[in-house]
């Protein structure tokens, strides 16, 4: 110990304030335990509250509005010479996430969890080292690791100019930038990309594989291409970026094909989207027993336990899917399990969503993935276009698949593309996670006319007995 520091005990310390630590520290504390949260930040949410799902969603709404105020002379209505205040869709934007950021500070002060900012590192398997905060050190009886991801850089590229941003930079939306160039066609590089277009940049993006969102099914990913085209989003797949100078308050990239073509592509600004890794390499994990793998994620157990029996690891430090429901799931997995309670991280699915325009949400098997595992399966599908509500809304692009076991009609998974697809999926998660069949969707009345009736269309499609739809081979 550092002569002067002061050490005290904890019982339950967690290390992260994002959506898996705070929902880990809330639920301890509402299971009887003395809970102390670490937050390096100056205020507890997290990445996904400050630098990403909430600030980017709030901008995606914003521009998806400004969109539909263009759709709507379609319907009779004119609005003529609407515009854009860059700072004040900022600062609502910032209000949004103050809101929040401040409701989880009250919630903590109410539940009595105590909540000290401050780097942690593990001095020990019972030991932390607090640096930047009141407390020197902490002696703990359990901890719980939530410390999230950042942002990768590409390989080999140095970002060494404010005009090569990372997706925090973007969604500060200090300016709206001429041309931006994407690197990257993931979810994130996809979501912010389309903000810009939006907002009347000319995006071009890159993306190494064959397709865009790779991972994701064809046809849903080619739903979202045929918009971004429609904003006049440039493609490139099968690319790889090789080179990045700035030069004359521009940006001058290489970039490589696949064929070994090669392209110079110039932007006023470049945003780096290719993935994120885990925040563990400055936490003293060598001072304990934790593994981590190849790629730096933390190997936890069922009870998301590490190989340090007394510390847990939840969300993105424990590998994919690096989401926030995920995280905030384990997060009170590994709360319950430090209670006593007979839990484990045991759910069928995790739901995915990818908020471009159109959405795109996800859960269970993809009839691929079904047949690979040997599984024969029947499959229903039903179009927007042919929903009465999706009409209303002049929102009539995508679908929804549902795909079942063909023997014993379980669902297996559903697909989803289209209007308002990340508040259905839900429905679909729960129909998984219950083991529900075909039929327990088709007979479950949805109320007409709402989007969520095109699951239990889809699902009757499945079983040949769609009405909205006409289906050559009719069920006898």
């Amino acid at each position: 110990m550092v002569v002067g520091e002061i050490e005290r005990d904890a019982q339950v310390v967690v290390i992260g304030g994002g959506p898996g630590g705070y929902a880990a520290a809330f639920r301890a504390a509402d299971l009887g335990k003395e809970v102390v949260l670490v937050e390096a930040a100056d205020a507890l949410g997290g990445e996904c509250l400050h630098h990403g799902c909430i600030p980017s969603k709030a901008l995606l709404t914003a521009t998806h509005l400004l969109d539909q105020i263009a759709a709507a002379r379609v319907m009779g209505i004119r609005a003529e010479r609407v515009s854009i205040d860059a700072q004040a869709l900022s600062q609502w934007k910032g209000g949004v996430i103050d809101q929040l950021a401040k409701g989880l500070e009250q919630l903590a002060e109410r539940r009595g969890v105590e909540v000290i900012h401050g780097k942690a590192t593990f001095s020990g398997s019972r030991r932390l080292r607090i640096s930047d905060g009141s407390v020197g050190a902490l002696t703990f009886e359990q901890a719980i690791i939530a410390t999230g991801s950042r942002p990768m850089d590409v390989p080999g590229i140095e970002r060494d100019s404010e005009l090569v941003m990372t997706s925090r930079e973007a969604l500060m939306l200090q300016d709206v930038p001429e041309r931006l160039l994407v690197i990257g066609g993931g979810y994130i590089g996809l979501e912010l990309g389309s903000v810009y277009a939006r907002l009347g940049s000319r995006v071009t993006v890159v993306e190494m594989t064959a397709q865009l969102l790779p991972g994701i099914d064809r046809d849903l990913v080619q739903v979202v291409q045929r918009a971004l085209r429609q904003h006049a989003v440039e493609i490139h797949l099968r690319a790889k970026v090789t080179g990045l100078k700035t030069e004359g308050g521009r940006v001058h990239v290489q970039v490589e094909r696949e064929q070994g073509e090669a392209l110079a592509l110039e932007a006023d600004r470049v945003l780096i989207a290719v993935g994120r890794r885990p925040n563990t390499e400055t936490l003293g994990l060598e001072q304990t027993r934790i593994v981590r793998d190849p790629r730096g994620f933390i190997q936890v157990d069922r009870q998301r336990r590490t190989a340090e029996p007394r510390i847990y690891a939840v969300g993105d430090v424990t590998g994919e899917p690096m989401l926030a429901h995920k995280a905030a799931r384990e997060g009170k997995v590994a709360a319950e399990a430090i209670a006593g309670e007979p839990v484990a991280f045991d759910n069928v699915t995790v739901p995915a969503v990818v908020f471009t325009e159109p959405e795109i949400a996800f859960c269970g098997l993809s009839e691929e993935e079904a047949k690979a595992a040997g599984q024969a399966v029947k499959v229903g599908k039903f179009p927007f276009r042919a929903l009465g509500r999706a009409l209303t809304l002049n929102r009539t692009e995508g679908f929804v698949k549902v795909i079942a076991d063909a023997e014993r009609n379980v669902i297996l998974g559903v697909r989803m593309v289209g209007p308002g697809v990340s508040d259905l999926i839900g429905e679909a998660v729960l129909a998984l996670e219950m083991g529900a069949q075909l039929e327990d969707l088709t007979v479950s009345i949805h109320p007409h006319p709402t989007l969520s009736e095109a699951l239990a269309e889809a699902a009757e499609a499945a079983q040949q007995r769609a009405i909205h739809i006409y289906q050559t081979q009719v069920r006898a």
